[in-house]
């Protein structure tokens, strides 16, 4: 029994065959629209690029692109079939190319549905991403004259100003790193030196953030140094503290806005996807409902079209029984026929059994 079985008349086919070669073209736009979505996800990506551990995340909009670019061939190509379908005497150019057709549509299909769930799914590679390479990025900090890393003052800087954000997952990552060129400490200084000393690493640990991590709605001038050191700076209130710098980590920042940006075009790509399976269940009712006109003989009578030409549970025990069968082909120990000989073996046998005279 057929799955989705409809039935066609003349009028309703050719109807069909124009709505779909609307919808073709409509999917050509779609498929500009995943490819620019693809573009602008890439980007956004290696906009950050500097502060991320890999460029592992970057599959995700080289799909969409990909897709994109494959929706815009695909859905043309579409278009023309669907167009041409609306003719009997034209059908017949398409009827061996429609199937393979609607199998490669089926493929990018599911394509778009594995953009969109891997939207989803970036999350945790992408916060991992962001783990490494921000604390990779705070450790080259100070690093402004070596060459391949003299650009990552700036971008962590500008990270931070722009995010509203300090250090990696807080202000306080900062305490654990020499954030501060050597070339800019005073070496006569004892208290220099010795804090250099007292570190295992040699390196100049210090209860600071760099300028960038002040915030904007700080009342009062920003307090950088002596964090640490509630002494230090007593006419500032608790209220005016809590104003002074960013409190929300530039790992947890980057991740919302990426977050936000794949959870639109992931639901995005999602309907998408849900329009293309739309196109592709209209395709494949008007190639079996051609089909089956062709068959009948006469262009005007009514014609079913459907989804699946058997049930899923009729596909399955068919499948079953071709694998079924195929295994008895290697079963022959049981079969009737071996040992018993042919007419042709019999009289090969008899031939040999003949004692022909040898005359002296």
């Amino acid at each position: 029994m057929a799955v989705g079985k409809v039935t066609f008349s003349k009028a309703e086919r050719e109807k069909l065959a124009e709505v779909l070669w609307l919808l073709n073209w409509i999917s050509v736009v779609t498929g500009v629209t995943l490819f620019a979505l693809g573009l602008f996800l890439k980007v956004e990506i290696q906009k950050w690029a500097e502060v991320m551990s890999e460029q592992g995340t970057l599959y995700v909009p080289h799909m969409l692109i990909t897709t994109g670019l494959a929706a815009c061939c695909i859905n043309y190509l579409g278009g023309k079939i669907c167009l041409d379908c609306a003719d009997t005497n034209k059908f017949l150019r398409w009827k061996l190319v429609m199937m393979p057709y609607i199998i490669c549509t089926f493929f990018f299909t599911s394509c778009v549905l594995a953009g969109a769930l891997m939207c989803y799914s970036i999350r945790s590679q992408l916060e991992e991403s962001l783990f490494l390479g921000l604390r990779n990025a705070m450790r080259y900090y100070k690093d402004t004259d070596t060459p391949g890393r003299c650009y990552l003052k700036r971008t962590v800087d500008m990270l931070q100003i722009q995010f509203q954000c300090c250090g990696n997952t807080g202000y306080r990552d900062w305490f654990q790193i020499q954030w501060i060129s050597t070339r800019y400490l005073d070496m006569t200084s004892s208290a220099v030196v010795d804090r250099l000393r007292s570190n295992v690493e040699g390196q100049y640990l210090m209860d600071g953030v760099p300028f960038s991590c002040c915030s904007t709605f700080s009342p009062r001038p920003c307090i950088q140094q002596q964090l640490s050191n509630r002494t230090a700076h007593i006419h500032y209130d608790q209220q005016s503290q809590q104003q002074n710098l960013w409190r929300r980590g530039c790992r947890q920042a980057l991740l919302d806005h990426y977050t936000g940006i794949m959870e639109s075009i992931g639901l995005t790509v999602l309907l998408i996807w849900l329009f293309e399976l739309l196109v592709l269940t209209g395709v494949r009712y008007l190639q079996t409902a051609m089909e089956n006109v062709l068959r009948l003989g006469d262009p005007d009578l009514e014609s079913d079209g459907w989804i699946l030409e058997n049930s899923l549970a009729e596909m399955a025990r068919s499948n079953f029984n071709i694998i079924k069968n195929l295994g008895k082909c290697y079963q022959v120990d049981d079969d009737p026929n071996i040992n018993i000989p042919t007419a042709a073996a019999e009289r090969e046998v008899s031939s040999r059994q003949v004692q022909v005279p040898v005359t002296g």
